[in-house]
């Protein structure tokens, strides 16, 4: 497996008040508010995490909560559009009467590859959908008071990227991380990965007249598939740059160790290590409790906690 892409390590999406998506988040769709941090290119900014109880890679959705009044982003060609969870078979009618009891906007539950799914917005307008896996999901899930395991979200399904022309993309997930194509239903093309059993599905939509998504509210910044350690990591790196392709060098990240890329289709793509793991700096059972800063920000501590707004 040592040259495959064991399926998606998280998802980062941009939202606009802090307080509103960690409530949406936490509350509403019942994730585990795993880390509490600043985005590191911009202290000024908190960096969200969601997951299941540990915050096990193919579970973490993060977010840049950047503020009220910051510009509404648009989806079009060149950007991931939809993340799908996997949840129990016959929970939707659990989820659609939560959504009403919240005034989420959804829509009724349809079917796709023999999945039923219903897809929501979040209060920016990001657009994901709750499935009910045809392949089994043993992962265990995060439950909360109102959200119990025989209903809650395992973990990512699936992603969604938007393009012109599918092709270069399609040869990164083949030629590069080890995908195949699976199935194919009009217009969206369905890559997997066998390397793992869960969060290991790629949908590529083709639409050759859309016009370039804006990153901003509600958009998705960019999707991080996920290797085991860092030699692994700097294996895919030396791959990419054989492949023609602009690659930043490691990164660290605090929970896991990074690298950027561009796909072809403008997609940005990241790779992501499992280690450290997200209790390299707090408990298991203080996850997302605290403030945690990276060791360059710390002196500024008492600074950043002014100006960031109180959440939990």
């Amino acid at each position: 497996m040592e040259n495959k892409i064991l399926g998606l390590h998280h998802i980062t999406a941009i939202a606009g008040d802090a307080k509103r998506n960690f409530d949406f988040y936490s509350k509403v769709l019942g994730l585990r508010f795993i880390k509490k941090t600043v985005n590191f290119d911009d202290p000024g900014t908190y960096h969200f995490y969601f997951g299941d109880e540990v915050g096990s890679a193919g579970t973490i959705l993060t977010f840049f909560p950047w503020g009220e009044g910051i510009q509404q982003g648009r989806k079009g060609s060149g950007m991931a559009t939809e993340i799908g969870y996997s949840v129990p078979k016959g929970s939707l009618d659990f989820w659609q009467k939560r959504f009403e009891k919240y005034n989420v906007i959804y829509n009724k539950p349809a079917e796709k590859f023999g999945e039923k799914y219903l897809t929501f917005l979040d209060p920016d307008g990001l657009k994901l959908e709750l499935i009910e896996s045809k392949t089994e999901d043993n992962r265990k899930a995060w439950e909360t008071d109102e959200v119990k395991a025989d209903v809650a979200t395992k973990g990512f399904h699936n992603i969604t990227l938007t393009l012109n022309s599918i092709k270069a993309t399609a040869a990164i997930l083949t030629d590069i991380f080890g995908y195949k194509l699976i199935d194919q239903d009009v217009n969206r093309y369905r890559y997997a990965t066998d390397a793992v059993e869960n969060a290991a599905i790629v949908d590529l939509v083709e639409l050759p007249e859309e016009k370039r998504g804006l990153n901003a509210n509600g958009t998705i910044h960019h999707v991080a598939f996920r290797v085991p350690n860092d030699e692994i990591l700097m294996k895919f790196r030396e791959k990419i740059e054989d492949y023609g392709l602009q690659i930043t060098p490691q990164i660290d990240r605090q929970y896991f160790h990074s690298l950027y890329f561009r796909e072809p289709g403008g997609v940005l793509f990241e790779i992501a290590t499992d280690n450290p793991g997200f209790t390299v700096d707090e408990s298991l059972e203080e996850l997302g409790q605290n403030l945690k800063l990276p060791a360059q920000y710390e002196p500024q501590r008492a600074a950043i906690e002014k100006h960031l707004v109180k959440i939990n």
